[in-house]
This record gives structure tokens, sequence and C-alpha cells, in this order.
């Protein structure tokens, strides 16, 4: 069974909610976790004011906002919500906005997480899949999608599109061989959109046979100041970019974080390829 469907139950799925605005929004998804026993409103409060200090970079994907926090006491069990919004709302991000779906995650330190958001990246990074998401009419048509089912899977096979047409040629292990490299990928708390951005980086890499080669780690703005000198570059949102400044090694700036033509644009770039 997907990690994701583990950790979202139907009554945590609310489709075409109306929200005044971005701060709406996150406080209904944040009730949705509440009422379902995951978190306290103290969490849902977090989940707000880490947007207000951050800036809008949990908007990882065109329409789509990754609300979360950091782990705390305010978390009772790891668990996700998915609202999908009647009216776009405006989170103040450039290139993203607006925003028609808020999937927020409540998250305590394991791991159950970070196999769902390996999967929800790759989902939606699929075109198809992300249309089908949008037009569901019930939360079970948005569980049976997530989940993999094989009538959720029609007409999906092209899901990694984007990957096997960005690549052209063969892998250059030669150069990866030659070289030790480590990629740090940044958000504010190093649990969420952070874990987004690794994966697509690492399909990429997959695509390319230089997954055993390179090093991506997720980490938060804090441990990203000590680690720098350890990695050939940082990937992470602009928000996050001028919180962290110069750093010694390049930082490069992602729009879309589950867009894998997008990320082989830039490894391609930074790597010479």
């Amino acid at each position: 069974m997907s990690e994701i469907v583990e950790l979202l139950d139907s009554s945590a799925i609310a489709l075409d909610h109306e929200s005044a605005d971005w701060r709406e929004a996150v406080r209904f998804a944040g009730s949705l976790l509440e009422k379902s026993a995951a978190c306290s409103e103290q969490y849902t409060r977090s989940m707000i004011e880490n947007v207000e200090q951050n800036g809008p970079y949990i908007v990882v994907a065109p329409g789509f906002a990754f609300a979360h926090a950091r782990p705390s006491e305010a978390v009772h069990r790891t668990a996700m919500s998915w609202v999908r919004l009647n009216t776009p709302v405006e989170f103040g991000h450039a290139k993203n906005d607006p925003v028609t779906l808020v999937v927020a995650l409540a998250a305590n330190d394991d791991s159950a997480h970070t196999r769902a958001m390996q999967q929800l990246a790759k989902v939606l990074g699929s075109p198809t899949k992300r249309t089908a998401l949008d037009q569901a009419a019930t939360p079970d048509e948005i569980l049976d999608i997530l989940g993999g089912s094989p009538r959720a899977q029609q007409g999906t096979n092209h899901t990694n599109h984007d990957a096997a047409t960005a690549q052209s040629g063969p892998a250059r292990d030669q150069q990866a061989q030659s070289t030790t490299n480590k990629i740090l990928t940044v958000c504010g708390n190093g649990l969420g959109t952070s874990l987004f951005l690794k994966n697509t980086v690492e399909q990429v890499l997959e695509y390319w046979g230089w997954g055993s080669y390179i090093t991506v780690e997720a980490t938060d703005t804090i441990s990203a100041k000590g680690k720098a000198k350890e990695a050939d570059l940082i990937l992470t949102s602009g928000e996050i970019a001028r919180t962290l400044g110069d750093l010694g090694i390049p930082v490069k700036v992602i729009e879309n974080f589950t867009s894998t033509t997008e990320l082989d644009a830039v490894l391609r770039d930074s790597y010479d390829v």
C-alpha cells in the first residue's frame, strides 16, 4: 500500500473548499489534522507562522502548496491532510501562484513521511495524475489515484516522461566517478519541501546512472550553513536562497520542485554535462 494512503485518511480530504486567503486555506488544512487527532491547534499556528517568517517557499510547484512546520510536542502522530480549493488563493510566490491544492503534513521524528514525500513528488510531477487529482469527485477517488490502483493507473504510463525526454545520450559514468559530489536541498525545516526537491533530484540522477556517485541530502537553513563546505551546490527556493546568503558555493533557485525537466537542466549546468 502507498505510504501516502497510510498517512491520509479520507476524513482529512476536502474537495472544492472555499478559503478567503492563504492563511485560511492553511488553517483549514490544519483543522483537518486536528480533527483526526494528529496534532493540536498549536501546530496549525506553526504552519502559518512558517510562511509568515520564511515566505511562500512551501509553494513548491504550480498551484501546489505543502504546508508543514517543525516536529514538536504539538504533533501526536504523523499524518497528512488534502485540501483542493474551489477558488485559487495567492501565497505571494512569483512563479507558482495561484494555489489550488494545499497538502498539510504533521510529522514526528520518524521516516514514515519520507517515503510518502517521495511518492507524492512523483505523483504531482505527473501531468496525467495531477489532472486526475484535480478532477476527482470524491475523497475515495483521490486515495485511489494516490494509492496507484489499476483504475487510477490507466493512461499514466508516462509518469517519468519529463526525465526521459530531458536525457540524451549515455550516462556520463566516467565524469561521475572522478568526483565525490554532494548536493544539499534546503528548506526552512528540513523535512518538507527539501524532501520534495531531494526526491526529484534523485530521479534525475538515477536516470543518468549517477545515483550511486552523488549524495543528495535534505536539510534546514541553519544546518545548511554548516554543511555548505561539504557540498558542491545547494538547491532551494528563492525565499530560502535569500535567507542563506553567500555560502561560498553555488546556490541554485528551483521554481518547480516536482519537475524533472527543470532539475535536469540545472544539474547539467552545474556539472557541465
